[in-house]
């Protein structure tokens, strides 16, 4: 067989796994188990049967799934934009670090004292096992957006813990073994928050900028300037002593509402790398793991002890003491602890751990593997069941293969996307009520997928979606947000 035979074959066989691992949402979405407990399940089973795709080098793995990480953590800082983020910066970050704190104390606590860990691997487990994944959350969620503070938090929490989890692991790494490690590894921590953070923040508004004023030849180019300059932010970030995770994240939170040409292409094209990547991500996590190791009675029975501690003592307990000084419901309390899921991050610690040569190293990314299975398999697929139970605030959010409109050389003044919040000022309003200054006025209304005729007497309902001209020097977002809880 030549090369170039034997290239084909690579080709048709990634293709085959692609294609199958995209059908494998579709399946997910349907038995309401999360498609990245199938990608994890079926690489480790590919990589029993065919020890070959199991024989990567773990530091090739780390980089995959870094890459993979920041078009995930841009995306998701682009979903939640900068006017969500303000409303809930105080409680996202609060919890994004407090209780990423205290999820790997307790977790260190219990593994040394349950199962006699030494403490260096049971620090290091409990800062693996601390990030949450909302990406999981919102996959077995399906065509349902958590509305509310509720859903900004759980996925704002997650993107802060992931690069939070993340530094306090290299911390742990760089600092020793003992309980000296914590305190010997703060000051690392701190500057790579305070790096990332401003790196973040810098290269989010300098993205921004050219993002709003920097014309290319062709539209096609506006979505790969947008990843190669996250990408360029995660590096920067990074090679000046800071977490790249965090800056990549806030970076996509800074422009993911801004007012630019070609910024709904930007925002599929990144959801849909972030997509693939978190396929990838998924795969190559689940070939760096054999059954026969995690199966085994010294990993699986302190896998699924540890799991049930985190999921129905830690996580509630912890966390939910937290969030006592935040205004929520307890529905929305009580969903946000229960579904703090784990993902992609803790085992891509795991590799990190068995990469260090820590002693012991592959029985702990063996029992981060445990429970992230669990966590996505059990704990998600009862996800759209909690949300039922506790009440939380959702709104259904249909696909639409059909575009029609217009383009423009310049964006026509003052017009504005909203979407009808419940208990909002439009909520109920007829569209002749609605303040919009001097010339405004609603143009068009999307609702449940179609048009709806406008006259002055039409009713706004939740969830509807509203093209309106306002006085471009008037801020009208508050007449289509829920009022505070």
């Amino acid at each position: 067989m030549s090369e170039t035979e034997v290239f084909a074959l690579v080709v048709l066989f990634s293709a085959l796994g692609l294609v199958a691992a995209i059908a494998a949402n579709a399946l997910g979405s349907r038995i309401r188990v999360p498609a990245p407990a199938l990608f994890l399940v079926v690489a480790a089973t590919a990589s029993g049967l065919f020890p070959e795709l199991g024989k990567v080098p773990l530091v090739d793995d780390e980089r995959i799934v870094t890459v993979a990480l920041i078009f995930i953590l841009f995306d998701g800082g682009m979903h939640i934009g900068w006017r969500r983020f303000r409303a809930s910066a105080g409680p996202i970050t609060w919890i994004g670090i407090a209780g990423t704190a205290v999820t790997a104390a307790a977790v260190a606590v219990a593994a040394h004292l349950l199962f006699g860990i030494g403490w260096q691997g049971a620090l290091l487990l409990g800062a693996a096992l601390s990030p949450t994944d909302p990406a999981v959350v919102f996959a077995v969620l399906g065509k349902r957006d958590i509305e509310g503070r509720s859903g900004t938090i759980l996925e704002g929490e997650s993107g802060v813990n992931d690069p939070v989890g993340i530094s306090l692991l290299a911390a742990l790494l760089v600092a020793g073994s003992g309980a000296s490690a914590v305190l010997s590894g703060v000051g690392d921590f701190l500057l790579q928050m305070v790096v990332g953070t401003a790196v973040g923040l810098a290269g989010g508004w300098l993205l921004g900028l050219l993002m709003r004023r920097v014309r290319l030849p062709n539209e096609s180019l506006y979505p790969l300037r947008t990843i190669a300059f996250a990408a360029l932010i995660y590096g920067a970030g990074t090679v000046l002593q800071g977490s790249g995770f965090l800056a990549v994240f806030l970076a996509g939170i800074v422009v993911g509402d801004i007012d630019a040409p070609y910024h709904q292409e930007v925002r599929r094209f990144s959801s849909g790398l972030s997509s693939l990547a978190e396929i990838i991500a998924f795969t190559v996590l689940g070939l760096t793991v054999s059954w026969s190791d995690v199966l085994s009675p010294a990993v699986l029975l302190p896998g699924l002890a540890i799991s049930v501690l985190l999921i129905l003592v830690i996580r509630p307990l912890l966390v939910g003491a937290l969030l006592l000084p935040i205004r929520l419901a307890m529905g929305e309390r009580a969903f946000i602890v229960l579904a703090g899921l784990k993902g992609a991050v803790p085992i891509l610690l795991g590799i990190l751990i068995r990469d260090a040569n820590v002693p012991g190293g592959q029985q702990l990314a063996d029992l981060i593997f445990v429970v992230v299975l669990v966590s996505v398999v059990a704990q998600g697929s009862a996800v759209p069941l909690l949300a039922q139970w506790f009440d939380v605030p959702m709104r259904t959010v249909e696909q639409q293969p059909y575009v029609a409109g217009l383009r423009f050389n310049s964006k026509p003044q003052g017009m504005q996307h909203f979407v009808v919040a419940t208990g909002s000022p439009a909520d109920g309003a007829a569209v002749g009520e609605i303040s919009l200054g001097e010339g405004g006025w609603v143009s068009m209304v999307r609702r449940e997928g179609g048009a709806v005729r406008l006259n002055g007497r039409t009713r706004l309902q939740p969830g509807d979606e509203v093209l309106a001209f306002a006085d471009p020097d008037l801020d009208v977002t508050d007449l289509f947000e829920a009022p505070p809880a």
